[in-house]
């Protein structure tokens, strides 16, 4: 199977991917201080897919690649996301 028959839906999801990264760091960026826990940040952008044992897992996937990339990060003891604060 050619990868050239994907090319543009690679091309299509990454688009996608960013946008959705950049909506959620808007969302962070003008949010409550404390950050907002996953599901809030779904139901926000309108992605949150609550399901019994997968509750908000579309929103939580992308907060893990940001928080991978060094954007994001998680408070352990509230479970908000909240912008990474970047120390120069």
């Amino acid at each position: 199977m050619s990868n050239e028959r994907f090319d543009a839906a690679y091309a299509l999801a990454q688009s996608a991917m960013a946008s959705l990264k950049a909506s959620v760091r808007t969302v962070l960026l003008h949010g409550p201080a404390e950050g907002m826990k996953n599901a809030e940040l779904g139901r926000t952008l309108g992605i949150y897919s609550g399901h019994v044992d997968h509750e908000g897992h579309i929103s939580r996937t992308i907060l893990a690649m940001m928080e991978r990339e060094g954007v994001v990060e998680q408070d352990e003891t509230t479970k908000k996301w909240r912008l990474r604060r970047h120390v120069d």
